[in-house]
């Protein structure tokens, strides 16, 4: 865990990721948006109101887009956690500058930070949703 949020974790997005290529991009877009609230209980970080909304249902609402690419969801788990990986960039920059090492500006600094944890993910849930498609267990639930 990161010291202003944020982790690598075991494919924590894949069931959001999945649900919205399952279901589409409306459900998708409802429940990623409703599981960022939840992120909100249960491991708050406030800063700042718009923080909070780019930092949450915004972020995680941005997993819903996967929905978009039903037919492809590699290509929707991309777009999904890129998408996420945009609003933190933006609160890092406008809202979490000052954490920035001095010297190095603010855009670099979100984008290492957010980078550090939301690549790795982006790489652990590809690879589950690889094997989930492998093993025929993707076609059947899609």
């Amino acid at each position: 865990s990161l010291p202003q949020g944020g982790a690598v974790t075991a494919g924590s997005m894949i069931p959001i990721v999945w649900l919205a290529i399952r279901r589409g991009p409306k459900i998708g877009l409802f429940a990623a948006a409703a599981y960022g609230c939840v992120q909100l209980a249960m491991e708050p970080f406030l800063f700042h109101p718009a923080q909070v909304l780019l930092d949450y249902p915004i972020a995680f609402g941005m997993l819903g887009l996967a929905g978009f690419f039903q037919d492809h969801p590699f290509v929707g788990a991309h777009i999904a956690i890129a998408g996420r990986f945009l609003a933190h960039f933006v609160s890092g920059i406008v809202f979490f500058a000052n954490y920035a090492p001095e010297g190095m500006h603010p855009a670099i600094y979100s984008a290492i930070y957010n980078g550090s944890y939301l690549i790795p993910e982006l790489l652990i849930t590809v690879y589950i949703l690889y094997l989930l498609q492998e093993s025929k267990i993707l076609k059947i639930f899609l």
